[in-house]
């Protein structure tokens, strides 16, 4: 079965309820959001519940991704107007396309190359089956490595979870932080956020705003104080007083690379003076905005720390759909949440399929 087709079956609105159903249970099986575990409105009893999480994961990926889907799959549908059969013209237009998404030079030389390949092999002329095809050869390599993580974060059995967050500034990194202690103290977890963006004006009162905002505690420090002797004391309270989940902002400064790299590491030693095995997690916020000026920034995280997992912010606000394929080839690490409006509740787990159908199918069902 094809991508356009398997989409089409997963998420039509017409399709019989015996089909959907052994998918969806799969998929509500596997998923491990304790904030919908514990919201009794969607209860995991409740085949209603059930598809009130479907339907509102849906419309937050169909609302989110409006001006991606315009921006790409608009552009190939005219594609489809302009050209009869495919030419070297066609493909020169195709290769723009996938550019300006944001997929990435190198990823986008791959892929029209084996789609002309393919194309001449299986004697395909159509513009709309190579689209259809451009697009599957598009997302398959991350649907075949990225398929077997877990989005969600991974708690540890005893102890609180510690998660590193990193991401220059303005990239909605403390906006991030906010959603996921919101997320998580929902779920009945106990969550304690570390205030150690301590040398950039107003980080540390951002934070304290919306700690007070959500209901967490906070530890924060002078500006300028040492950032890690902040982490020591964070950890060492979050181990004291029971916390889940410890939650620690750090600075984006990208100025001086090395400056970076030695606090990063400076920090990951005391706190795991506390916790041999934390940080459990780090986590990098990206702004899909700033396309592949924000995978330039994502490799020098990626050499001051090992990154667990990508979080890609204001998707809502682009038109640039491709810039998850530039990461995963780019840098090798999953996204694991996506943001998709500025609610709290817009932040969600990264679904390849629903993002897929976001990005490709939504107004082609709604037609």
């Amino acid at each position: 079965m094809g991508l356009f087709d398997y989409l089409k079956k997963k998420f039509s609105k017409n399709e019989d309820e015996k089909n959907i159903k052994p998918v969806e249970e799969q998929k509500v099986a596997s998923m491990k959001s304790p904030v919908e575990n514990v919201d009794k409105s969607l209860s995991s009893s409740s085949v209603e519940g059930k598809e009130k999480i479907k339907d509102n994961t849906q419309e937050a990926y169909a609302r989110g991704m409006k001006k991606a889907r315009k921006g790409f799959m608009y552009r190939l549908k005219s594609l489809t107007s302009i050209f009869r059969k495919v030419n070297e013209e066609y493909f020169d237009e195709l290769e723009e396309i996938l550019i300006e998404a944001d997929v990435g030079t190198e990823l986008t030389f791959r892929i029209i190359d084996e789609a002309k390949q393919d194309a001449k092999v299986y004697n395909i002329d159509s513009p709309e089956e190579i689209n259809k095809l451009v697009v599957e050869k598009m997302f398959e390599g991350y649907a075949q490595s990225g398929k077997s993580v877990s989005p969600d974060l991974n708690f540890v059995n005893n102890g609180p979870t510690v998660l590193l967050m990193v991401g220059v500034n303005g990239g909605g990194k403390t906006t991030t932080i906010a959603k996921l202690a919101n997320r998580y103290s929902k779920a009945g977890k106990k969550v304690l956020l570390v205030a150690a963006d301590t040398f950039r004006a107003g980080a540390t009162e951002q934070l304290g705003v919306w700690a007070k905002r959500i209901g967490v505690d906070i530890l924060m420090g002078e500006d300028g104080c040492d950032p890690s002797s902040l982490c020591y004391d964070g950890v060492r309270k979050a181990v004291n007083e029971k916390f889940d989940l410890v939650i620690v902002d750090t600075a984006g400064r990208l100025q001086n690379k090395t400056n970076l790299m030695n606090e990063l590491a400076k920090m990951r030693r005391v706190i795991g003076k506390i916790i041999p095995e934390a940080p459990h997690e780090t986590f990098l916020v990206i702004d899909a905005n700033t396309g592949q000026n924000g995978i330039d920034q994502a490799k020098v995280f990626k050499e001051a720390t090992p990154l667990t997992g990508i979080v890609i912010t204001k998707m809502d606000g682009t038109s640039k759909g491709g810039i998850i394929l530039a990461i995963r080839d780019k840098l090798g690490v999953p996204v694991r949440f996506i943001g998709l409006g500025e609610g709290m509740n817009d932040l969600k787990e990264f679904d390849l399929d629903e993002y897929l159908y976001g990005l490709l199918l939504v107004e082609e069902d709604e037609d």
